[in-house]
């Protein structure tokens, strides 16, 4: 399997970076491939721009177009296109980062916005016409593991607690981002109290992360629902037989 790991935290010297550092001892034990794009050590730049895209800056910049263009005549900026080749190697792809502020830092937000662009990532159209978003795409056959660190305790980001369940704080990223594209989103692996944990309490979750790497091919993703797949009306609107009765995120899975 070629896992590519996406590393969105400024010091290599924390939690991060350890679990980071054995996450990838691990894959190599496997006999699994890794490639990892750092992206404060690549000095990744965050911001879209019509760099990007080899534009004017003497014209007005309609953002889709100039991707979908830029991309259709390899005219993309070199780390642009740097980021889908890894892309396009991997099956797997490990997107690891502190959560702040209840999702990830700007630097990987960047990396989102400038790397799947229309006609890699999203903007595609299948044989009959239709849109091809949640679960199909640029992107679809490929799976992603968000590893992220959070300051708050577990119960917190429990079913009840008061941030909200982790993987419904996660879903603009597992399912508007991951999911849209067409990847199949794992379950989130996260280890709480990251900034006030015991050396015992690391060792667990090094153990924890080893496992969840073991089992990585197996690992069923998150049950989201397909927009072609007849839960949807014309509307995009969840049909009143599946999820009757509810809204709010949990009903698209």
């Amino acid at each position: 399997m070629n896992v590519l790991w996406i590393f969105a935290h400024p010091e290599q010297r924390s939690l991060a970076g350890s679990l980071m550092a054995e996450g990838l001892r691990t894959l190599e034990a496997l006999g699994h491939e890794h490639r990892v794009s750092d992206l404060y050590a690549m000095n990744w730049k965050a911001v879209v721009d019509a760099d990007d895209f080899g534009a004017s800056p003497d014209e007005r910049l309609f953002v889709g177009a100039a991707q979908e263009r830029a991309y259709d005549e390899g005219e993309l900026s070199a780390d642009i296109r740097g980021e889908q080749e890894k892309i396009t190697w991997a099956d797997t792809l490990v997107f690891q980062f502190p959560l702040w502020w209840f999702g990830p830092p700007a630097i990987l937000k960047g990396w989102f916005d400038r790397v799947l662009v229309q006609g890699f990532g999203f903007g595609i159209k299948g044989p009959d016409g239709r849109t091809l978003r949640y679960g199909e795409g640029g992107l679809a056959g490929k799976r992603a593991l968000i590893v992220t660190s959070v300051g708050a305790r577990e119960s917190g980001f429990g079913p009840r607690g008061i941030h909200g369940q982790l993987d419904e704080v996660l879903f603009p990223l597992l399912h508007g981002t991951f999911w849209y594209t067409g990847i199949a989103a794992l379950p989130p692996f996260a280890v709480y109290g990251a900034d006030r944990l015991t050396e015992a309490g690391h060792a667990r979750s090094t153990e924890a992360l080893r496992e969840r790497l073991r089992t990585l091919e197996a690992t069923p993703p998150l049950p989201f629902r397909h927009e072609n797949g007849g839960a949807y009306d014309e509307d995009l609107v969840l049909r009143p037989r599946f999820a009757p009765g509810l809204s709010g995120v949990g009903v698209h899975r």
